[in-house]
């Protein structure tokens, strides 16, 4: 799930601005108070090898921010705190050999990035833990939740996907899952398909709905 770094310097840089937009900042905008907003503080938890993963967790996270405030944080930053706080928990990874990342495939995709004819670049917290680890003991088992995950531009019986994993390991933890694993594209070259942080963003969107209508019925 590469990247050059100029394709993910832009995109991060394109996601900056809504990246940082607060929530009150967004209804002042649209002339509504603070008052006529639900406030809801979603986390929003990432594992990224080459960058593909961290530009969707971020569009994901601008897409919340229409209904929630939202932390976007790699898994090596998402503490205990951060989790209890939250009342919408989304978390995705890339998938590798069919599921969530192990250290041998971590491994192998640094020495993949470090070979100069792939044109790979690691992605700043691609040294951090993976979410397998993570995923041992994430919550409390109070927060929603949701699931999503990067892979290759095929049929699921032939890539897998580790959302289906991460989702699994979620609800173990008693946390409840308002929608079905999503999965976000790449093709063979391990570029993220255009269109796909757009839909990100609109999945995100459509979460913080659902999360709203989840954790306030009476405003449903």
């Amino acid at each position: 799930m590469a990247r050059t770094d100029t394709y993910l310097d832009a995109m991060l840089r394109h996601l900056g601005a809504a990246y940082y937009e607060s929530l009150h900042g967004r209804a002042a905008a649209e002339g509504r108070s603070s008052k006529d907003v639900i406030s809801m503080q979603a986390l929003v938890v990432y594992e990224s090898m080459f960058g593909n993963t961290h530009v969707v967790a971020a569009s994901i996270a601008d897409g919340l921010r229409e209904t929630c405030e939202v932390t976007l944080v790699p898994v090596g930053a998402a503490r205990a705190g951060l989790v209890a706080a939250a009342d919408l928990l989304v978390v995705g990874g890339p998938t590798h050999l069919h599921g969530l990342s192990s250290a041998g495939s971590r491994q192998a995709a640094a020495k993949a990035a470090g070979k100069q004819a792939t044109h790979l670049s690691l992605d700043p917290d691609a040294d951090g833990p993976g979410l397998r680890d993570w995923l041992q003991d994430p919550a409390d088992g109070r927060a929603l939740a949701a699931a999503f995950d990067t892979r290759l531009a095929d049929l699921p019986v032939f890539t897998g996907r580790a959302s289906r994993s991460i989702g699994k390991l979620l609800k173990q933890h008693g946390c409840r899952l308002i929608a079905p694993p999503e999965s976000f594209l790449v093709n063979h070259q391990s570029t993220l398909l255009i269109g796909e942080a757009a839909r990100a963003r609109r999945w995100g969107a459509a979460l913080g709905a659902a999360a709203s209508k989840a954790h306030h019925p009476a405003h449903a």
